[in-house]
């Protein structure tokens, strides 16, 4: 589910077919949680992610308009191309060494993870992390989001704006 989400992805050529691709691929990341027992982080990823980011992602790809289509054969940035060829084999490679390097890394674990006493104290942990120590970088990112949002809004109303007088 998760590969053929990603898949999906990358080789769409509409983006909204991605973005759905993109909700498949974030649930199916959902029912892996599910497997490992982490089933409040599975609801997160369903809400947050799946939910709330794709909507987002779908608002701003509706926004910009899909309609329109693209001369691909004119590149406004010549090079980038092969720039994006180098620094895409480069990340590969970094992420072969990555894995080759952690092969063995983790400890067998079964047995050692104590039961807690209370089972929601997960949850409690996370809570009190993200509105407690991390609380800036939570409204910092927030912020983000709807400052991106609204400056998507006032390009396309200029670019629609000035369109219209011609």
């Amino acid at each position: 589910m998760v590969l053929v989400g990603a898949l999906g992805v990358i080789t769409r050529s509409n983006p909204v077919h991605a973005a759905l691709s993109l909700v498949l691929t974030l649930f199916g990341v959902a029912v892996m949680f599910v497997a490992q027992g982490a089933y409040f982080v599975a609801a997160v990823q369903v809400i947050v992610y799946a939910g709330a980011i794709v909507v987002l992602l779908l608002f701003v790809i509706m926004l910009l308009g899909v309609d329109r289509a693209e001369d691909v054969r004119i590149e406004p940035l010549t090079g980038q191309r092969p720039l994006a060829l180098v620094v895409a084999l480069g990340a590969t490679a970094v992420l072969v060494a990555a894995v080759l390097d952690g092969l063995g890394a983790v400890p067998d674990l079964e047995g050692s993870v104590p039961e807690t006493a209370n089972p929601d104290a997960d949850v409690l942990e996370i809570a009190r992390s993200v509105f407690g120590d991390y609380v800036v970088a939570f409204e910092v990112t927030s912020v983000l989001l709807v400052v991106a949002v609204v400056g998507t809004v006032l390009m396309t109303r200029r670019r629609l704006g000035t369109g219209a007088g011609r």
